[in-house]
């Protein structure tokens, strides 16, 4: 299956046709628009068209490796081979873009390991390794701001398994480390080549300028555990 968000963020429709159906009713595509729920990010909501006749897709999951789209109770599914047109709720994603592509952002101003995060389409948050809470968070808040607000680019490229194990730095998380097994990873970057802002392996979905984010606020700084607290994000508009 092609996975067209990691090419397109921004793509919010594409042709499709169906390969299979899982024994839960899941809908698998030859190539799919649509996110799935990894990496702390919610998957994406929307509609597939099959003739006409629209199928709402509450969420995408991962099955096996593979993205399935889960339709809402009460649909009629398409047959394999039935061509369709995927419709993802772009309101919902571009939130999940701008949110996530914050965080990265977060973990620049708070330089310590990550050990959890997760996605709202309202507001974010991420686990760091913090034995002691920051002295100033309105500072922190002010740093983080004036980066998004820096306009800079958001790119990616790959880079191939080997490349990884010779730069582990670039991991950032303790608790969930890119997949393996097709070769190659997922490299996001905020800034210029060169002299990137941030750079780490990921497979979410980004806007293309941090300036897109808007102003943020971050919320409660809660402890979590003995060496763990939980920092949360949320956007100001």
């Amino acid at each position: 299956m092609t996975r067209l968000y990691l090419d397109d963020a921004y793509r919010r429709t594409a042709p499709g046709v169906v390969t299979g159906l899982t024994e839960q009713g899941g809908v698998r595509l030859d190539a799919s628009l649509f996110y799935p729920t990894s990496g702390g990010q919610p998957g994406d909501a929307g509609r597939i068209v099959v003739d006409g006749r629209p199928i709402d897709i509450a969420t995408t999951v991962l099955d096996t490796g593979e993205v399935v789209l889960v339709p809402a109770a009460g649909q009629d599914l398409p047959g394999v081979g039935a061509e369709v047109t995927q419709e993802i709720d772009w309101d919902r994603r571009l939130r999940h873009m701008r949110i996530h592509t914050a965080l990265h952002l977060l973990s620049v101003v708070i330089p310590l390991p990550v050990t959890g995060g997760q996605i709202t389409a309202e507001k974010g948050r991420l686990d760091f390794n913090m034995p002691e809470a920051p002295e100033d968070k309105a500072a922190l808040e002010e740093a983080l701001n004036a980066l998004i607000a820096a306009d800079h680019p958001v790119s990616s490229r790959w880079i191939s398994e080997a490349e990884l194990d010779a730069n582990p730095g670039l991991v950032k998380t303790m608790s969930v480390q890119p997949p393996r097994g097709a070769g190659r990873i997922r490299l996001v970057r905020i800034g210029k080549d060169g002299a990137p802002v941030d750079l780490q392996p990921c497979g979410g979905t980004h806007v293309r300028s941090t300036a897109e984010i808007g102003p943020v606020r971050l919320g409660k700084i809660e402890k979590k555990g003995r060496m763990n607290r939980r920092v949360a994000l949320h956007l100001e508009s």
